[in-house]
């Protein structure tokens, strides 16, 4: 892509003002659902497992427990549908990756809140 197709690109494109969040942290996704003619916005609270990809086709994955079952949801950063992303608790992790919770359940597919020193 040349410069000035870029430069195009970046002013149409408004940037979301996202917290800054890494795998392991506990977030809350809210984004837009369309039904029928109607836009409602949903939430959907759980843990980063991974962030993929840099610029526009980045995408950060959040996993949930729902009744027992695991559930995962990929997010575009740059999507229209993200209407916000809050971050709830800071995780303590070692990885980029966090794919060893999916056999995990229970205690041990909890991870620790990072503290910080005040």
């Amino acid at each position: 892509m040349n410069l000035a197709a870029k430069y195009v690109h970046e002013q149409l494109t408004p940037a979301k003002e996202l917290p800054k969040f890494k795998a392991g942290d506990n977030v809350t996704v809210n984004y837009k659902i369309v039904e029928g003619g109607k836009e409602r916005i949903q939430s959907f609270r759980g843990d980063v497992i991974k962030i993929q990809g840099h610029g526009a086709t980045s995408t950060f994955t959040v996993r949930k427990i729902s009744n027992g079952i695991g559930v995962e949801r990929a997010f575009p950063f740059s999507s229209p549908n993200v209407d916000s992303v809050e971050l709830n608790k800071s995780g303590k992790v070692r990885r980029a990756k966090l794919y060893f919770l999916r056999e995990r359940s229970g205690k041990s597919a909890r991870i620790k809140e990072k503290r910080f020193s005040q």
